[in-house]
């Protein structure tokens, strides 16, 4: 039998799984990270904690499924993508800890890039938005305010990387500082067209070249586990950020295809093959994980508080011990009573990008229970999923392309059958769940497969995808319009000055 040894590296916790060739789980270890809140708008990881934990979860996972290291034929690397690691090429120590990608302190420097008139060289070269979500103005940051930082990058003593690069030098014991196309995209550093770093953007941002990673395709070899670790040396042989591997375990191969992913963001990925297409309703244009020099794009949009809303339940209102557990609170109750919850923690994504959103709960009566609130925050993922699903079909329209009529689900609260079955009710087409919504660690073992032969194309990707259930719209078209001029009314609440 095959195996392959997939690393997940996400914003609340660290996994490993194990699959075999047909895709399926053979096992599973995971860990939560810590979330550093130095002040508001302010999210770090240490990630010296993000190593360990993968590495362990790496030993667990291989020790639960009776496995040794040599049984292992590659590993795939898949992780939150914009969170910015900087380190010391000789030590191998963090300079500063991972600035997360929900951190909204670079909205200084971003308000500079556009007073600069760089919005639309920066949105045609890379397919962004300025924004302070992306890495770029991350590592500006660190550069500025880690002392001797700058100093230390000018004699080429610093490496920047996102999450994948930071765990490929662990990996590999420092010998290699790569990165791949899907990551690069993510910087706001990188042409989408070229597939290199921007010579033009890395001046405007301050940033020494010496920095940057190698970039490679997203199937690739990027370097040999060395032997210490785990006992065997193993190729590695896939990374993609989390997202974009999602978009590959879906199968979501062609264009038109689209998946979203329900974690603690909700990530939504429309593929547009070869074609760039700049957004018209507020979306990215985002390199998706590429087996080739060939670069092939999708449409994204991204909520930055999605299942996120659920832990803030937990642990800042206290409604409940377990995030499993707000199904049946929700539940209770036939509707959200009027409630709307707008989780702008950390501002508005996409489409609206409203940076300086903060959240609110709006419709309150004394009737208002705490099962009001439950239900309406997990409608609130489905709102924003669903506009950002109706910004994509308009885009797709506007292109030429059929819109959307099907919509692939992975991610820890797709297992939620309410939010389904609201989702497909408030999108008026079908929502597609898989047997395994494990999509993204299975995206990165699928593309360390076919770097290492385990698959012979994507071909034989498609025909391993199966669904599990098909929850179909059982709400009237003019019911569910309401619900979104409702949603968009609490929206416009929220963003009011």
């Amino acid at each position: 039998m095959t195996y392959i040894l997939a690393l997940d590296q996400g914003t609340s916790s660290t996994r490993s799984i194990i699959f075999d060739k047909l895709g399926r789980i053979v096992s599973l270890a995971q860990k939560e990270i810590t979330q550093i809140y130095l002040q508001p708008g302010w999210v770090e990881h240490d990630p010296m904690e993000i190593w360990q934990t993968q590495l362990d979860t790496a030993r667990t996972a291989i020790a639960k499924a009776g496995l040794a290291a040599s049984d292992i034929k590659a590993i795939g690397i898949t992780n939150q993508r914009e969170t910015t690691v900087v380190w010391n090429r000789k030590t191998g120590q963090p300079i500063y800890n991972a600035i997360v990608w929900q951190d909204r302190r670079a909205e200084p420097t971003c308000a500079e890039l556009r007073e600069q008139g760089l919005e639309r060289p920066i949105l045609d070269k890379t397919g962004l938005r300025i924004d302070a979500y992306f890495s770029g103005t991350k590592l500006k940051w660190i550069l500025d305010h880690v002392p001797q930082a700058r100093a230390q990058a000018a004699k080429g003593e610093l490496a920047f990387g996102t999450v994948d690069s930071w765990l490929i030098w662990q990996l590999t014991s420092g010998s290699q500082h790569k990165t791949d196309v899907s990551n690069a995209s993510r910087t706001m550093l990188f042409n989408v067209h070229t597939n290199q770093w921007d010579a033009e953007l890395l001046q405007a941002l301050n940033i020494e070249t010496p920095l940057m990673p190698e970039i490679l395709p997203s199937a690739a070899e990027y370097g040999t586990l060395h032997p210490d670790l785990l006992g065997h040396p193993i190729p590695i042989c896939g990374v993609a950020g989390d997202q974009q591997s999602a978009l590959f375990g879906q199968a979501c191969f062609s264009e038109g295809m689209a998946k979203n992913t329900y974690g603690t963001g909700c990530f939504m990925l429309m593929h547009t093959g070869a074609k760039f297409q700049v957004s018209q309703n507020g979306l990215v244009t985002t390199s998706a994980a590429q087996i080739s020099q060939q670069t092939e794009f999708a449409l994204e949009g991204s909520v930055f508080v999605g299942g996120a809303v659920v832990q803030w339940m937990r642990d800042g209102l206290g409604a409940f011990q377990k995030s499993s557990e707000i199904e049946a609170l929700a539940q209770s109750v036939p509707d959200a009573g009027g409630v709307m919850l707008v989780p702008a923690f950390t501002g508005l994504g996409a489409p609206y990008w409203k940076p300086e959103a903060r959240g609110t709960i709006t419709g309150l009566t004394r009737g208002s229970t705490m099962a009001h609130i439950a239900r309406a925050a997990l409608e609130s993922i489905a709102y924003q999923s669903a506009s950002l699903l109706l910004a994509m079909s308009r885009d797709a329209v506007a292109a030429g392309a059929a819109p959307l009529t099907e919509l692939r689900v992975d991610g820890g609260a797709c297992v939620n059958d309410l939010l389904m079955q609201f989702q497909a009710d408030l999108l008026g087409i079908p929502v597609l769940r898989p047997t395994m919504v494990e999509t993204t660690a299975l995206g990165a073992a699928y593309l360390a497969g076919l770097t290492c032969g385990v698959y012979a194309n994507q071909e034989e990707l498609s025909a391993l995808w199966q669904m599990e259930r098909r929850f179909v719209p059982q709400l009237a078209k003019n019911e569910a319009l309401a619900l979104m001029q409702a949603w968009e009314h609490a929206v416009r609440q929220t963003c009011a000055d």
